[in-house]
């Protein structure tokens, strides 16, 4: 059940990527991978750092998601807007 909530974080954050321009690296498919990604990670990673089981949810389970879902939007968004630059193209 915690795993379905990251991925639920993770989604939910990346609706708010339309606020800022698309430089992702893959666009928007790319930033809604960037964002599951990161929330599933820090998610299974605080979840094995308490020793909670995976049937285990709580409003902790939902927050442990939210720094990784915004760290790896970070890195995608950086990736594909150093990527345009080294292309040349000017948004």
């Amino acid at each position: 059940m915690a795993a379905l909530v990251w991925f639920v974080v993770g989604i939910a954050l990346w609706h708010f990527t339309v606020f800022v321009p698309d430089r992702f690296w893959g666009g928007i498919v790319g930033a809604f991978l960037g964002a599951v990604a990161g929330a599933m990670v820090t998610g299974a990673a605080y979840q094995i750092a308490t020793g909670d089981s995976i049937g285990t949810t709580g409003i902790i389970t939902v927050l442990a998601a939210v720094p990784g879902t915004l760290l790896r939007l970070a890195v995608v968004y950086r990736i594909g807007a150093q990527a345009d630059i080294a292309a040349g193209i000017e948004r």
